[in-house]
């Protein structure tokens, strides 16, 4: 497969372990399918950069692909838990986090590749909105589809290094790519401030209730 990471540089050999453990999936080489999300990711700081383009060798690659239907938006919210910093205390946050790690947290370090969603600015405040008691599960669900961010690919092991082959660069031009992540950013807050409004269903779950219930993997009212 072909994969982009955005970078405010050429980067013609990742390094293994080199990106920050506070990343959505801890220590990795963070990938996408879509060279344009690149682009913007790579101009993040209002910066021009580079969509850097790779050849990724999957054969006999153990790939754990959190948007399966075996695994649910839980299971991606426990380990972006244990990783992302920056969560809210009081409330009933500190407690969830941990329930949420007990339950449903999957353990990364026999894969050598993940595929899931990426916590963008706007989708961290989702699920710390979730995580804190202020939306329902539902509510999350539908509000990770918004602003089409797509999956990333991280590659985590070192077998998963040996197998990436640097191709070529793009430039990505700040005044273009910038304004296109902060428009989307902001299209999928809005979208998201309708949803908050929206009218709860009597049967949404919410973390409180999650937690009261013992609800875990394999629970019926999780589909």
């Amino acid at each position: 497969m072909f994969v982009y990471h955005g970078s405010d540089h050429i980067l013609e050999v990742p390094e293994y372990n080199g990106s920050k453990r506070t990343n959505d999936y801890g220590y990795g080489f963070y990938t996408t399918e879509d060279i344009e999300l690149a682009k913007e990711w790579a101009c993040a700081d209002h910066r021009d950069g580079f969509a850097n383009a790779y050849e990724l060798n999957l054969d006999g690659l153990k790939i754990l692909r959190l948007n399966s239907p075996e695994y649910h938006i839980l299971n991606w919210l426990a380990i972006l838990t244990r990783y992302r910093s920056y969560w809210q205390n009081g409330s009933i946050a500190e407690e969830a986090k941990n329930y949420l790690q007990e339950h449903f947290f999957v353990d990364l370090s026999p894969y050598d590749i993940i595929a899931g969603y990426r916590a963008d600015d706007s989708y961290f405040t989702f699920a710390q909105d979730f995580v804190a008691g202020a939306i329902s599960l539902g509510k999350l669900s539908e509000a990770m589809r918004l602003g089409r961010l797509g999956e990333q690919i991280v590659l985590k092991s070192r077998t998963a290094f040996e197998r990436i082959r640097f191709v070529s660069a793009e430039r990505a031009a700040a005044d273009s790519y910038y304004e296109k992540k902060i428009l989307r950013d902001r299209d999928a807050r809005r979208e998201y401030r309708s949803i908050r409004q929206s009218s709860d269903g009597i049967n949404e779950l919410y973390m409180i209730d999650i937690m009261r219930e013992g609800i875990e993997n394999g629970d019926p009212r999780l589909c």
